[in-house]
């Protein structure tokens, strides 16, 4: 477990484009080349990661990245979606939690329990009644993590990934909503 009080998020800005586009290549190719084909993942991540593409989806009041920082270095990121921004869902009463990546150093190290957090937080303050994400049906570590935080499969939807057609879960967390945020 990392040391938390050296741990900081903050929001990303259309300026951290570059560092946005490299975090999420890097992190996703780290993840996910092993198991896939190198025609696939290469497609794919000049698909993702491409400038225009994230150019577009920082600009989207929908959409929001955050940075993880372990003292002052990089270690991740967080992408959230509120409707009509998500890849799938597109409830208004939903957050879609549809990045949460930290390289690969610093796996192992708390970091992507405390990104999780930040999520389900945020979903809280925005007033969500749940939140959800995809994961690849092969990735049994991270359904493994998602259900430890408390996510249940609620489903299936496909994800292209180059010229592949792959199934995810679709699962789900119902949040819990705090008295006072029902006072009104």
């Amino acid at each position: 477990m990392t040391d938390l009080s050296n741990i900081h998020i903050r929001p990303c800005q259309i300026s951290d484009l570059e560092t946005v586009r490299t975090i999420g290549y890097e992190t996703y190719d780290e993840t996910f080349r092993e198991m896939n084909t190198q025609e696939t993942m290469d497609k794919y991540l000049e698909e993702a990661f491409n400038r225009e593409k994230i150019l577009a989806e920082l600009s989207n009041p929908d959409s929001h990245f955050y940075f993880l920082y372990v003292g002052d270095v990089l270690a991740g990121y967080l992408k959230v979606n509120a409707a009509p921004a998500q890849s799938d869902v597109n409830d208004p009463e939903s957050l879609e939690i549809e990045r949460i990546y930290v390289k690969k150093a610093y796996k192992g190290k708390g970091l992507g329990s405390y990104l999780m957090n930040y999520a389900l937080n945020l979903a809280t303050e925005m007033g969500k009644q749940y939140a959800w994400l995809g994961v690849w049906e092969k990735n049994s570590a991270a359904i493994a993590f998602y259900k430890k935080m408390g996510f249940e499969e609620a489903g299936r939807h496909y994800f292209r990934m180059g010229d592949e057609l792959q199934s995810d879960w679709v699962m789900k967390k119902t949040l819990v909503i705090r008295h006072q945020d029902m006072v009104g």
